[in-house]
């Protein structure tokens, strides 16, 4: 039986890391922690081993426990990203601390290489089925305490030979809370933009007196006020102050219950740069690290890509406890299988719609 005593550590480092995983058995004790945190449940008959005694285990089948009660088998793994899978929960747990802790994430190639994957393809849908279980089902609103930002960019590289007005970039529609700098001590009391130490010498994120809170992205398939006040709906809480451009596909905010400040920005940087700081330098920083780490991605797995993003920037305060976070998210998400992310069939979580076309141009 596993260790069934709460294992709430979080490793920091490599050798932390190596001294509390060292191999597939410390992974079972800590992955049965999560899924049964008061002792085992049987998911057949609902039976608690308080009532009817531990579960029958299997050495030749450490992730299968047996009912006392209605002799039925419960994977471990089942309902997990790691249900089903030929690679050992070693590698499993290495990849999330991996994905989670290194800043820039990682691409396919680097995953595969560092944990000595033999087949690309594994390692692709290993990073992927990680990413699905980087969205909380349950994740709440932004805007409660903050003023939200909120506009669209275009993602993706220049479109050649179609004619002008005509792009292959696929729509982005983000929103971020802005905070003041006094209240910065909420999200960890340091300034992101040096490398230690809790008093900033400057007035904040980029010079200014704001920082960036929390963050979320959507590939969306156009501006229309449909699909742009259904965004607002979905993630920003109603009665927020919301600050966005001029768009008409915006114009129906007030209307929805939220305290809406609309600027004509026309194009102008400087008017841009007031309004709209925060999702801007969010929007910049996106491109630098679809380029930077991967290269380029394709539109219909964009989204699974901007769920990673979001994940990394609502933690980067806190980024060691990313490797905790998307084990607990992992039990009970829903992850894609092969045939469905080569044949773009898979919903990415957070994914409004199926778009066509090609991103940076991969």
């Amino acid at each position: 039986m596993p260790n069934t005593g709460p294992n709430r550590h979080i490793p920091k480092t490599l050798p932390d890391f190596q001294k509390h995983f060292p191999n597939d058995e410390a992974c079972i004790d800590h992955l049965y922690s999560k899924r049964f945190p008061a002792g085992f449940v049987c998911s057949h008959c609902g039976q608690h081993e308080g009532e009817v005694g531990s579960p029958y285990f299997f050495v030749n089948r450490p992730t299968v426990y047996r009912c006392r009660n209605c002799k039925r088998d419960t994977w471990l793994t089942a309902g997990t990203i790691m249900h089903r899978s030929k690679q050992p929960l070693c590698s499993w747990f290495w990849a999330a601390f991996l994905v989670t802790s290194l800043t820039p994430g990682m691409s396919a190639i680097q995953f595969k290489k560092m944990l000595g994957i033999k087949r690309y393809e594994t390692a692709f849908q290993m990073l992927h089925k990680l990413r699905a279980a980087m969205v909380r089902p349950e994740r709440g609103f932004i805007g409660e305490k903050f003023p939200v930002e909120v506009d669209e960019t275009f993602v993706g590289g220049a479109t050649q030979g179609k004619g002008r007005g005509i792009t292959d970039k696929v729509l982005v529609v983000g929103a971020v809370e802005v905070m003041p700098r006094r209240d910065s001590v909420m999200w960890g009391g340091r300034d992101p933009n040096l490398m230690g130490g809790t008093q900033s010498k400057h007035r904040g994120g980029h010079g200014r007196s704001i920082l960036a809170g929390r963050l979320r992205l959507q590939v969306i398939p156009n501006r229309k006020q449909d699909t742009l006040v259904s965004f607002v709906r979905d993630n920003i809480q109603i009665g927020a102050k919301v600050k966005t451009d001029a768009w008409i596909g915006y114009e129906p905010l007030s209307k929805q219950g939220y305290d809406h400040e609309a600027v004509a920005v026309c194009g102008d940087h400087a008017k841009t740069d007031k309004h709209l700081p925060m999702i801007h330098i969010t929007f910049g920083n996106l491109d630098a690290w679809l380029l930077g780490t991967h290269h380029g991605v394709s539109p219909k797995h964009l989204q699974a890509y901007l769920n990673e993003y979001v994940f990394r920037f609502n933690r980067r305060f806190w980024p060691m406890v990313g490797f905790d976070s998307i084990l607990g998210i992992a039990v009970g998400a829903l992850s894609p299988s092969y045939e469905g992310l080569y044949k773009g069939e898979w919903q990415h979580p957070g994914m409004a719609e199926k778009l066509p076309g090609s991103c940076f141009g991969g």
